[in-house]
């Protein structure tokens, strides 16, 4: 991944909370079928390994889980917040008018050595954990006992879990570092105009990376 040094994101607190923020990784295989890329919900298990474990599972009938049995190696690349970003926010614009659009994001990617699990302890434990995450701020969050057991056992036979100690982890937080004080500080008052959810978290950045 490009990264010049003003966009780099070293901090591996930072990068594992993006990751649980935003737990849709892009997982990337490269083997005998080729390049394989597939959108998959990931646990980070912070505890199992120096820089942390990525925890999931696949559909029996996805032919990736194949490919990483077999030793291919792994990319999985999460996605933050994103937006485009109008030169007509700068003050450089009004003074000069030599400004160009960009686009401003939050990534991190990571690698290391991936294995398949088919354990179904482990894979009870990890469809819990995942759920768990994302039930949570629910006021009656669902868990996976309140389906009927032999249909979770059912289901299970229908899975491979997939596990990645991560390796090297490359976290890239391009929000306007590079520009003057004043063209950020229009980039994150534009921002604050926008009805979407992810404007005002690239909002927030910018001005976190500001300081």
């Amino acid at each position: 991944m490009y990264q010049p040094p003003h966009h780099r994101e070293d901090d591996l607190s930072t990068q594992h909370q993006l990751i649980r923020a935003h737990p849709l990784g892009m997982l990337i295989t490269a083997g005998d079928a080729g390049l394989i890329a597939n959108a998959v919900p990931f646990h980070l298990n912070a505890e199992l390994s120096p820089k942390g474990t990525l925890q999931a599972h696949l559909a029996r009938a996805n032919g990736q889980w194949k490919e990483i049995a077999a030793g291919a190696p792994a990319l999985v690349v999460f996605q933050g917040a994103d937006t485009y970003i109008t030169p007509s926010w700068y003050a450089t614009k009004r003074e000069t008018g030599k400004v160009v659009p960009t686009w401003n994001y939050a990534i991190v990617q990571v690698r290391g050595p991936a294995r398949t699990i088919e354990d179904p302890a482990w894979l009870r434990a990890q469809i819990g954990a995942l759920t768990g995450e994302n039930e949570s701020d629910r006021a009656q969050p669902w868990a996976v006992e309140d389906a009927p057991p032999d249909f979770i056992a059912a289901q299970m036979k229908g899975i491979v879990g997939i596990e990645i100690d991560i390796e090297t982890i490359d976290g890239k937080w391009k929000v306007s570092q590079n520009r003057p004080l004043a063209d950020r500080q229009g980039v994150a008052e534009g921002l604050t105009t926008i009805d979407r959810t992810e404007a005002a978290e690239m909002a927030d950045l910018v001005r976190r990376y500001s300081k």
